[in-house]
């Protein structure tokens, strides 16, 4: 009795039984086309390896005649100048083969009779040899009835044309005794007359070592005939039904041909070899499907349980960014009821989650401040940076003195401290009434004040020793000063090639945004690291924190009943005396301005004047900005009046704008947040 199975797994059979049939046709496609695409790819590589061993090949001639036609215009210079005397030609030719071992022989044949001492014939001719007994190069005169050079196509082609010649391959049975080329060349008297004809023999033995560039497979051939088709080395007989491929280079210089055979059984025969094997594994790889099918679903159930995993381990990661960056201030600015106070900060971290950290509160008229960066990155660090700020949360709200902060958040990490991870931590409390500034550092970066680096003891960071004792130290801030502080991710970030940020580059960046907000500061500083570090990814956790100790801006409703105020604002700012009047009239003016144009209509509107002061290698600038939310208005763009004409010709406005520009030494306007902001500018 037959058990048959049920109609979900014969369905299931069925259905791995047409994915190997198919997998063994594409398998079987797969095959096929690799091998046509192969046998194209052996053409090609074929053909290009042909071509360029016949460019090898013809390089290497070229080089070689070209060799024989400067050694034939050398020889012919050489008889020129010693035509008056014909022993010297013996001399002459045998230096020329005891400097060129390529040349075989070299002659120097004379028209019929030229010198009339030495008969009709006179052809001097330096050849090598190697008969036992002989010397190595030997010279005579070979000229005569049994070697009638004069009738030589050589010599005839020579007294006719005015450059080299080369001839066909023919057997020197006189000079050099062997199969050769020549290369003829014309010697001239004084008078530009033909009187002799220069000879220059190359052995078709080395035409023969030359053609080894031109076996590019075992069992090619090759051949090199003349211009006018005699075989120099001529090529094998070919097979009846055979096929080959035959590939041809011209050699310009001497009119020569060069021709590579191939049999295209050589050519293919690792390629059908090939073959076999691959219809061979073809039955393995079948056999390897069946086991990789079985292994790939197991592996795709692993796959979903790590992505499940990994789902969830991100979904954790996100809960932790989204905890850590609730534990951060993030409401700018921060104090509403504090005028005297501007304060902007942002974390970056290089991961999902950071070891930076930032933390500051108001408490009885004092400013609480930090900025740490705990060692290390990921889950771990996040911890340890949350414990820190909690840490700094609690002990400030007892301690006043930094130090005494900073010791104890050091003694309570250092007991827990059993990662051995530790935290560059800066701490600082700013009194708002006096501008005086209490700070302890932990190892951190110095901040920077007034565009220069605070002056700070670095102590230990915060857990590394138990027990540390804290130096305190205290310095002074004047309204209008910011305080910027960050961690080592913003001196230290990187370029693609590895240089860094620096703390020049940051001053130099620092000194740029005199006069901004904080939370411009902190932005511009973002841009320019942005700048420099490119496309390289970042390396480190970046934290920034601009503090700006202020004068409290002024705020007054869209009445023109409210510019007196200006004046008294003013006092209380207590610049140069000499200062104050034109500053006043400069501000009524600006002031004006907007209350008549901002809100047309309204008298809801609130018109803000900040004040600032500012300090440089250029000297100090009293900095001035009045801001409104009424609409896009600039001033600036306002025509400058022709105070020649009469009032009468004049148009209308101006004139107040105009007054600015010369009380104050520089206005700005900018929209930005739908907000008018009109910087103007007084230097010192």
């Amino acid at each position: 009795m037959k058990t048959k199975l049920p109609p979900k797994q014969t369905l299931r059979s069925r259905a791995g039984l047409w994915l190997l049939i198919v997998a063994a046709v594409a398998l079987e496609s797969i095959a096929c086309i690799q091998y046509f695409y192969s046998r194209a790819a052996i053409k090609d590589e074929a053909v290009y390896r042909a071509k360029a061993e016949l460019r090898a090949a013809e390089l290497e001639i070229n080089v070689a005649t070209a060799e024989m036609e400067a050694a034939a215009k050398v020889l012919a210079m050489m008889a020129e100048h010693n035509l008056e005397n014909p022993q010297a030609m013996y001399a002459s030719t045998r230096t020329l083969l005891e400097t060129l071992d390529n040349v075989e022989s070299a002659g120097i044949a004379f028209t019929a009779g030229y010198y009339p001492e030495c008969g009709r014939w006179f052809e001097v001719c330096s050849s090598r040899t190697s008969e036992p007994g002989d010397a190595a190069i030997f010279t005579r005169q070979i000229g005569g009835p049994d070697h009638d050079y004069l009738q030589a196509e050589w010599f005839q082609n020579g007294l006719s044309i005015d450059s080299a010649w080369w001839s066909e391959p023919y057997m020197d049975d006189a000079g050099a005794r062997t199969m050769v080329v020549s290369c003829s060349y014309p010697v001239t008297d004084k008078h530009n007359n033909v009187v002799a004809v220069v000879c220059i023999d190359m052995s078709i033995d080395r035409l023969q070592k030359v053609s080894q560039y031109l076996q590019v497979y075992p069992g090619s051939y090759y051949s090199i005939t003349s211009g006018s088709g005699v075989e120099i080395v001529p090529p094998p007989d070919t097979i009846p039904g055979r096929k080959y491929m035959i590939f041809d280079e011209d050699i310009e210089a001497t009119g020569w041909g060069l021709s590579i055979i191939i049999p295209e059984d050589i050519l293919f025969a690792d390629l059908n070899r090939v073959g076999l094997w691959v219809s061979l594994m073809m039955l393995f790889s079948l056999a390897l499907l069946v086991f990789i099918m079985y292994r790939s679903a197991k592996n795709i159930f692993n796959l979903i349980a790590v992505n499940t995993q990994k789902e969830r381990m991100e979904g954790e990661l996100e809960i932790a960014q989204t905890i850590q960056n609730a534990m951060l201030p993030k409401v700018f600015p921060p104090f509403a009821d504090r005028p005297d106070l501007n304060i902007y900060g942002m974390v970056e971290p290089a991961k999902e989650i950071g070891g930076d950290l930032y933390d500051f509160y108001v408490r009885h008229d004092r400013l609480f401040f930090c900025v740490g960066d705990v060692s290390g990155k990921g889950v771990p660090a996040s911890l340890v940076m949350a414990t820190i700020r909690s840490l700094f949360r609690s002990t400030t709200a007892h301690a006043e003195d930094p130090a005494v902060i900073a010791r104890e958040i050091n003694d309570t990490m250092a007991v827990q401290n059993d990662q051995n991870m530790f935290v560059t931590l800066f701490i600082g409390v700013l009194d708002l009434n006096s501008g005086q500034l209490r700070y302890c550092n932990a190892g951190h970066n110095a901040p920077v004040l007034a565009h220069r680096m605070l002056d700070v003891v670095p102590n230990l960071p915060i857990g590394v020793l138990s027990g540390f004792e804290y130096t305190e130290q205290c310095t002074q801030i004047a309204r209008g000063e910011t305080i910027f502080l960050y961690t080592d991710g913003l001196t230290e970030a990187e370029d693609s090639g590895h240089a860094q940020y620096g703390e020049e580059r940051m001053l130099a960046a620092l000194a740029a945004t005199g006069g901004m907000r904080p939370e411009e500061v902190v932005k511009a500083m973002e841009r320019s690291v942005e700048d420099f570090v490119g496309e390289a990814p970042q390396s480190d956790d970046l934290t920034m924190l601009a503090i700006r100790y202020q004068v409290p801006a002024l705020v007054m409703r869209n009445d023109i009943r409210q510019i007196p105020t200006l004046a008294e604002w003013v006092e209380e700012l207590h610049v140069p005396s000499q200062l104050n009047m034109p500053i006043n009239l400069a501000l009524e003016e600006t002031v004006s301005n907007v209350m008549l144009y901002a809100y047309p209509g309204r008298n809801d509107g609130k018109v803000f004047v900040e004040y600032t002061e500012t300090e440089d290698a250029q000297g100090k600038r009293l900095i001035f900005t009045v801001s409104d939310s009424g609409i896009a208005f600039d001033p600036t763009q306002k025509a400058e009046p022709d105070i020649s004409l009469p009032a009468e010709d004049r148009e209308i406005g101006g004139l107040g704008i105009h007054l600015v520009r010369q009380l104050m030494d520089e206005i700005r306007y900018e929209r930005t947040s739908n907000k008018n902001i009109l910087t103007l500018v007084k230097h010192i």
